[in-house]
């Protein structure tokens, strides 16, 4: 598959490095459209590609092109692109907040993918939430899905609505996670481990539980109740959190960061 990037920023080289892996596309197959000269010199290096200057340089030739710049960068790099489309083409697009509409319009193609990935797919682990519009072939779903997969996960959608809740969910939730791993962390610290045995067992308690919600497919609050023995510390703890408000919180939190993906998506 001959794939070119627009941006050859962290994300794309999430999405370069995960093709490559899993044998998707070659080096050869890639193309890179990087302004920064030092940041093409580091892509050349480490994977053997080959980055350009100008965005619309990378595009002839190949099957899918991916989005991946700033969105403040984002109209000025669709403007440099639209003239250098052809319709059997893919746009990918991963530029965070811009519909599908927005991207059709600033392209001037009609042949649109847009996802939702996360952060964690710079090692393999990502979700990966897309849509597409009709124009796109079946080769074109096909080519979007294959290159997702080698990012971690990813879930196709029908109604671009669910993005939006995507992004407050899996797009921002890595945050959340860290936000907790890190209180984890400093507990530990404060009770007297060292912040290294502290940070050892919390990482490996994160992984295994949410290895044992995956793998076990039973619901969260069972394997809850399994931990949680009658007057015992654990309770203790559970009923901490809920005195201070720590699932609503957590609620909160995402309903606000999805109002504000809703808000930024309106200014596009």
């Amino acid at each position: 598959m001959r794939i070119s990037f627009v941006g050859g920023g962290a994300m794309a080289e999430a999405m370069i490095s995960g093709v490559i892996a899993v044998g998707v596309a070659s080096p050869d197959d890639i193309k890179v459209g990087e302004p920064m000269e030092g940041r093409r010199e580091y892509l050349t290096q480490k994977y053997h590609i080959r980055p350009l200057a100008e965005n619309s340089d990378v595009v002839d030739g190949a099957d899918v092109v991916v989005l991946a710049v700033k969105p403040q960068q984002a109209s000025t790099a669709m403007t440099e692109l639209g003239a250098a489309l052809s319709p059997e083409q893919t746009v990918l697009s991963i530029v965070g907040g811009f519909k599908v509409a927005a991207l059709v319009e600033g392209l001037g193609h009609a042949a649109v993918v847009r996802v939702m990935p996360n952060t964690p797919a710079q090692i393999g682990a990502g979700m990966s939430v897309w849509t597409a519009t009709p124009e796109v072939s079946k080769a074109g779903l096909e080519a979007a899905g294959t290159i997702l997969r080698s990012l971690g996960e990813e879930v196709y959608v029908p109604d671009e609505k669910l993005i939006e809740m995507a992004t407050a969910l899996s797009g921002c939730g890595p945050a959340y996670v860290f936000l907790f791993i890190e209180a984890l962390i400093d507990a530990g610290v404060y009770l007297g481990m060292t912040r290294e045995m502290s940070r050892k067992l919390t990482l490996q308690t994160v992984l295994g539980s949410t290895r044992l919600v995956s793998e076990t497919g039973r619901h969260p609050a069972e394997l809850k109740d399994m931990v949680t023995s009658p007057a015992g510390a654990t309770i203790e703890a559970v009923l901490a959190f809920e005195q201070s408000g720590f699932r609503a919180s957590v609620l909160d939190a995402v309903i606000a960061a999805y109002e504000k993906t809703n808000v930024l998506g309106d200014q596009k």
